[in-house]
């Protein structure tokens, strides 16, 4: 399944974040930078988002129930959820942090040192954002996208740390420190919003994105060519699985066997065009008036 394959870079996410936290730190304990401090920040956000992940990840790995027919695929969206909300939490943190130091400017000391280090750290989340972007399209796991989006944007915060502290450590100019973690603060604000948004989508029972439903259509011409026709059609997505439903019109004089084996046809195509996809069909007349009437089903 492929949850259980996106667990090892949940695992590889949660052994960067450790080692990344560290480095980060040791940077901010050796400069005494808010810059660097408010970066350490964000990695112990990694750390937990990272182990939430793993956590619903192993919930979206099980099998369906009785009591959960469709299976536990939307347990994923919960982790993006509480990615996004620990990243606006951690904003709230730098910038209490960065205020008390516009009041109190404190010079910064050992540059040089802190800023290789924190480079460094920010090398290993860079490699690791790119495999969990691969993973993420591979598994079609959000909880990984949204991981490795929250990663590159802390690859981005922490190079615009690391000019900041070496500015403001070239140039003598206390203020212009904490002025970048403010910055920081309001960047990583606007990923955690969007990974909030994103997950309530996915809640909420989303269509398939339109480069799916470009494919799914693609399908259901090649049938429409072959004289069949459809409507009602439904799509939504539940983390690495997709759900569609809809009315497949045949020839009125057809039997219940031929309707039946270009219902299995439909289905068959459609899962093959879009893996790891539920296909519920409902074979209907054409030209019976009582087939058109449910064309909206209950919208």
């Amino acid at each position: 399944m492929a949850q259980t394959g996106a667990r090892q870079f949940a695992l590889l996410s949660i052994a960067a974040a450790v080692v990344t936290i560290a480095l980060k730190t040791l940077a901010w304990w050796l400069t005494g930078s808010v810059g660097l401090l408010s970066d350490a920040i964000e990695g112990t956000v990694n750390l937990l988002g990272a182990t939430a992940m793993l956590a619903m990840l192993t919930v979206a790995a099980l099998p369906p129930d009785d009591e959960h027919a469709y299976g536990y695929s939307k347990a994923e969206y919960f982790a993006s959820g509480l990615e996004g909300t620990l990243i606006v939490i951690a904003a709230v943190a730098i910038c209490i942090t960065a205020v008390d130091r516009l009041i109190t400017p404190r010079p910064i000391e050992s540059a040089g040192v802190g800023l290789v280090i924190s480079a460094a750290a920010s090398f290993i989340n860079y490699l690791v954002a790119r495999r969990l972007f691969e993973a993420g399209r591979r598994y079609k796991s959000i909880a990984l996208e949204a991981d490795a989006h929250h990663l590159m944007t802390d690859v981005w915060t922490s190079a615009g740390v690391i000019v900041g502290v070496a500015a403001a450590a070239a140039t003598g100019w206390q203020m212009l420190d904490p002025l970048i973690a403010l910055a920081v603060a309001a960047n990583i604000v606007w990923t955690g919003i969007k990974l909030v948004r994103r997950s309530a989508r996915g809640l909420l029972d989303q269509a398939l994105p339109p480069e799916q439903l470009l494919q799914l259509e693609g399908v259901l011409d090649r049938f429409r060519a072959r004289g069949l026709d459809f409507h009602a059609l439904r799509t939504r997505q539940a983390g690495a699985r997709s759900f569609v439903s809809l009315h497949v019109l045949v020839p009125a004089d057809w039997t219940v066997a031929q309707g039946h084996d270009m219902a299995h046809q439909v289905e068959h195509d459609i899962r093959a065009a879009l893996p790891d996809t539920t296909v519920l069909t409902h074979v209907e007349p054409i030209g019976d008036p009582e087939s058109y009437r449910d064309m909206d089903l209950d919208r």
